[in-house]
């Protein structure tokens, strides 16, 4: 997409390349969900070395305008959640049915077959968007019972 050699010159020039990824993703160059360009890319546009490239897309994803996913390189966030994984859009459902109260402790979660049906996923993506809540403290898994939300 590059529209012409934009070769950054100077100090700390990783801070110039973020800043200009960054005005890219303000712009919607880059909206939520995309990918952004290589590395190997990003060095040929902006003559830097890759190691500098690299910098510059730590500083962004440190603020959180993108994330790194893997077989996928570094996307931009959003409310799009076409980038991540499946199991973290679970995840993120279950976290927020929580969060709003639709979901009170003490409550039993929907099993985890009623779960693949919701969410037209596999056993084993649903197990992990369910382990991911319980490292988070938000669920509790009582043998043979099913799962709760933590008090």
């Amino acid at each position: 997409m590059p529209e012409e050699r934009q070769w950054l010159t100077g100090w700390r020039v990783y801070t110039q390349l973020a800043d200009r990824l960054r005005e890219r993703i303000a712009a919607g160059t880059y909206p939520p969900g995309a990918a952004l360009p290589s590395e190997a890319e990003l060095c040929e546009e902006f003559g830097v070395a890759r190691n500098t490239a690299r910098r510059g897309l730590a500083l962004l994803e440190g603020e959180g305008l993108i994330v790194t996913v893997p077989a996928k390189g570094r996307v931009v966030t959003g409310a799009d959640h076409a980038a991540l994984y499946r199991y973290q859009v679970i995840a993120d459902d279950l976290r927020r049915q929580i969060q709003q109260g639709h979901l009170p402790p003490g409550t039993a979660l929907p099993s985890e077959l009623a779960l693949r049906g919701r969410y037209q996923a596999s056993r084993n993506t649903v197990r992990q968007a369910l382990a991911v809540l319980e490292n988070e403290g938000l669920v509790v898994a009582e043998h043979g019972k099913g799962r709760y939300v933590r008090g």
